[in-house]
């Protein structure tokens, strides 16, 4: 019996997002201390196995209304099954010839929900992993990124952009420019353009997440796409300006210019909170983190944040700080 194991792990937009969706530019980090696992095996039938996250059956109708709250209606099945579902389409359409062994798949997940770090497309791309393990084929490393966006995209309507599945598929720390200019069509999908950079360029980064619910990604992205797509000058102008703040940040990064990142970090977010309507919660993450010095973003859509900070007193108090709204703080993992 062939067992496949793949694994994909939480991320941190560092700087650029939320532009990604908008053809702009993004530099962003993978956090290996946190991960999606898919197990996959043969079995006599094409069979998705549930898991707690996608229970039918409460205590009482509380404990209903927070599965809700933290997991949404629908769990990691609908991804690992709509995921399935590409992967066959693409391999038909490259004429990719899959064996007729079935399978059995489970997930699991240790990314915090709900806050931000990608924890559904990490299920999405470490089914596609596995899959490609299972059958053996070949797809194109920048193939696949647009290969799991289309997942959320074609098959679940999800508002989303490519960031996420860049950051990780490559890992480590990679700049992408998504300009319409730049991107190319490859296999009937839109590919930009990502560039590695090395982590040791990296000052001292933290990353912090809300350890209460957070909320849905499409809470933020759905309203910013409709004004988006309508012209808004406020949203268009702050895309262009993200994506500028991503040329100059690579800049400093490469320059070892760790003050000039700083400024940028906190640029990003202040550029988002005058276009985005920002939760209380979620901005007094980002006003704990400054009030010790530390810089401060959100690594998403919101419930996490992502900064750099000066040396281990300051990363003590930032982790004192954050406890105080119940946050946790982690130094990430960006090197395997």
């Amino acid at each position: 019996m062939q067992i496949v194991r793949q694994r994909a792990h939480a991320r941190a937009g560092f700087l650029g997002n939320p532009s990604d969706g908008y053809h702009g530019r993004t530099i962003s980090l993978i956090v290996r201390n946190f991960f999606a696992e898919v197990t996959l095996y043969d079995w006599p039938k094409v069979e998705i196995v549930w898991t707690d996250d996608d229970q039918s059956s409460f205590d009482s109708i509380q404990h209903l209304h927070d599965d809700v709250e933290l997991h949404g209606y629908y769990g990691g099945v609908r991804l690992v099954k709509a995921t399935i579902k590409r992967f066959y389409e693409y391999c038909t359409e490259k004429g990719l010839e899959l064996h007729s062994r079935n399978f059995a798949v489970r997930y699991s997940t240790k990314i915090p929900r709900a806050v931000g770090l990608a924890g559904s497309s990490a299920i999405i791309v470490a089914t596609l992993r596995a899959l490609i393990e299972f059958y053996g084929v070949t797809i194109p490393l920048h193939v696949q990124p647009s290969l799991a966006l289309s997942v959320e995209l074609r098959e679940l309507g999800i508002a989303a952009g490519l960031q996420d599945r860049v950051i990780q598929v490559y890992e480590g720390l990679v700049f992408m420019d998504f300009a319409k200019e730049r991107s190319r069509e490859i296999d009937g999908m839109e590919c930009g353009v990502y560039e590695r950079l090395d982590p040791k360029l990296l000052p001292p980064v933290y990353v912090a997440y809300s350890t209460e619910v957070g909320e849905p990604t499409y809470v933020v992205h759905n309203p910013l796409r409709a004004r988006y797509a309508s012209g808004d000058p406020a949203v268009v102008g702050a895309m262009q300006h993200f994506a500028e703040l991503t040329d100059q940040g690579k800049a400093a990064l490469l320059d070892g210019d760790h003050g000039r990142l700083h400024q940028l970090i906190n640029e990003n977010y202040d550029t988002r909170a005058r276009i985005c309507s920002i939760s209380p919660n979620h901005s007094r993450m980002i006003d704990c983190a400054r009030s010790v010095g530390a810089s401060a973003k959100f690594a998403g859509s919101g419930g996490a944040i992502v900064g750099t900070y000066r040396d281990q007193a300051m990363f003590n108090a930032l982790k004192q700080s954050m406890a105080s709204i119940n946050c946790h703080v982690i130094v990430p993992q960006i090197q395997g």
